[in-house]
């Protein structure tokens, strides 16, 4: 059961939370209307200050307004002043302008006065013309009356002797350039060449084509030929060289084509007959130990050679062919010399031509190599001599300047033709190669001959021991041009028909005289 107590207690609680609530109350409605009044002030605030950055910016729009304005003005004044300025520019130009009008005006003027000046010259020019050209004509009748010629015949001919006088001039002048070339060219040549030949001096040799043998005493012979002829069989089968014995006293003959083989023979009978013992077994041995010392002449010959020219060495086998030129003779002159000769010739004259004077030098060492051994192989000495050079690593300068010496085939090179030149320099100089008396005097009257064969040709003479001809021709049948293709065909006819050293020099004279007697 409820107490009064606690009744009283609730009805207190009761009435407390009436008052709290209705002091809550009252204290919202406090705070609310203290809202509201600061919330009117932040937008009277806000308003005023909305107003105030109105009049902030109307204030700066008329000040930019105004600056843009001044700017606009001053702008305005420049451009105004700038186009003053032109005006007077382009017044000026326009001033300037009339008065070159002025100038051009005037001198058009002048040209137009010019113009009819010059019509008016070319008016009198034209009436003077006409009338030099009618004084012309009535001088032409006369000349034709005069000359009995009309005037295209007095053309004709007046053309044809300019044309002849022309074509004398070409002549003389072609004559003259040819002469003065050759004469400067032939001058040069022999100046090259008898520099080359004044500085190589050499000696040469004559070879035979046999060897006799001294013996001490006639019965020598018998023992050289042996009982039935077996020793000198015997000697024969191994030598290849054949002994004639005849009544020469106290000698024998060795022959034999081969000049190595009449070597070896030589040394071979010299030691049996040294040694007095002839039999087959001891002449086996002589020939053997022969044989060794040819053999080794031969190779020392090569280094001689090589070392007198001054060239590096060769490949041995080389070596051994060269050395055989030692051996081998050319119309009496001694191939190794030769070659010696040609080939200092050959570099002297590609010294003075300035190409190299040590390819030069080898290629005219070398030229005649072919002689080693052309007795044996078939060909000719250039062309087996070639096929060595090649075979054996040589350049192809020399290969072609060896094969092409004797023209078989084309030259590809300077070299080639100073080879050729040397060559016949070595071999046509005078006591270089043996010729016998018959035979050089048969050689000569056929020069002769063949020079007196062609038509008005009236004298021949071989002079200078056959390396040139004189033709003297009648000038009635041969003129001056007829003298020159008959130089030309003599030398050709000459190369055909007849062998010679070295070159045979054709000399065409045409003479003319004219004689008057004064009284």
């Amino acid at each position: 059961m409820w107490s009064g107590n606690m009744i009283g207690n609730i009805l207190f609680g009761i009435a407390g939370l009436i008052i709290g609530a209705i002091a809550s109350i009252f204290i919202y409605i406090s705070i609310l209307k203290r809202s509201k009044s600061t919330a009117g002030e932040i937008i009277e605030g806000a308003k005023k200050e909305a107003a105030d950055i109105i009049k902030e910016a109307k204030i700066e729009a008329k000040d930019e307004a105004y600056r843009i304005k001044q700017k606009a003005e001053e702008e305005y004044r420049a451009k105004l002043k700038e186009t003053r300025e032109l005006e007077k520019q382009l017044v000026k130009r326009e001033f300037e302008l009339d008065k070159k009008l002025e100038v051009a005006q005037r001198k058009l003027e002048d040209i137009e006065q010019k113009e009819k000046q010059i019509d008016q010259r070319e008016k009198r020019l034209t009436e003077e013309e006409k009338r030099i050209h009618e004084i012309i004509e009535m001088q032409n009748e006369k000349l034709e009356k005069i000359a009995g010629l009309s005037r295209n015949e007095a053309k004709e001919l007046l053309m044809n002797n300019l044309l002849e006088e022309a074509k004398r001039t070409v002549a003389n002048q072609v004559r003259e350039i040819k002469e003065r070339a050759i004469t400067d060219a032939n001058r040069e040549a022999r100046n090259i060449i008898i520099n080359a030949i004044q500085r190589s001096a050499a000696d040469h040799t004559a070879e035979t084509t046999v060897t006799v043998v001294n013996l001490p005493n006639d019965t020598m012979k018998g023992r050289i030929i042996g009982r039935e002829g077996r020793n000198i069989r015997h000697f024969e089968a191994l030598t290849g060289v054949e002994i004639i014995v005849d009544d020469t006293p106290e000698a024998v003959v060795l022959s034999g084509f081969d000049p190595i083989r009449r070597e070896i023979a030589r040394i071979a009978l010299e030691k049996l007959v040294q040694d007095g013992r002839i039999h087959p077994a001891r002449i086996e041995e002589a020939v053997e130990k022969a044989r060794e010392e040819v053999d080794e002449s031969i190779l020392h010959a090569a280094e001689e050679a090589i070392d007198e020219v001054g060239l590096p060495p060769f490949h041995p086998e080389m070596m051994k062919l060269i050395g055989r030129l030692k051996y081998r003779t050319s119309y009496g002159q001694n191939v190794l010399k030769h070659s010696i000769e040609v080939a200092w010739l050959s570099g002297l004259m590609a010294s003075e031509l300035r190409l190299n004077g040590e390819l030069a030098k080898r290629a005219g060492f070398l030229h005649d190599l072919g002689k080693a051994i052309d007795r044996n192989v078939t060909g000719t000495h250039a062309m087996i001599g070639a096929d060595l050079a090649k075979k054996y690593g040589e350049e192809q300068i020399i290969v072609n300047a060896i094969a092409s010496h004797h023209e078989e085939v084309e030259m590809e090179s300077p070299y080639a033709v100073l080879v050729q030149a040397a060559d016949a320099i070595s071999g046509s100089r005078r006591g270089a190669r043996g010729d016998t008396l018959e035979n050089y005097i048969q050689r000569l009257e056929k020069l002769e001959e063949i020079a007196k064969s062609f038509e008005g040709v009236s004298k021949t003479y071989a002079i200078q021991a056959g390396r040139e001809v004189r033709v003297i021709v009648e000038n009635e049948i041969v003129d001056d041009v007829g003298a020159d293709n008959l130089a030309e065909e003599i030398a050709s006819k000459i190369q055909r028909e007849l062998n010679y050293p070295g070159h045979v020099k054709v000399v065409v004279v045409r003479e003319h005289r004219s004689i008057s007697y004064a009284k």
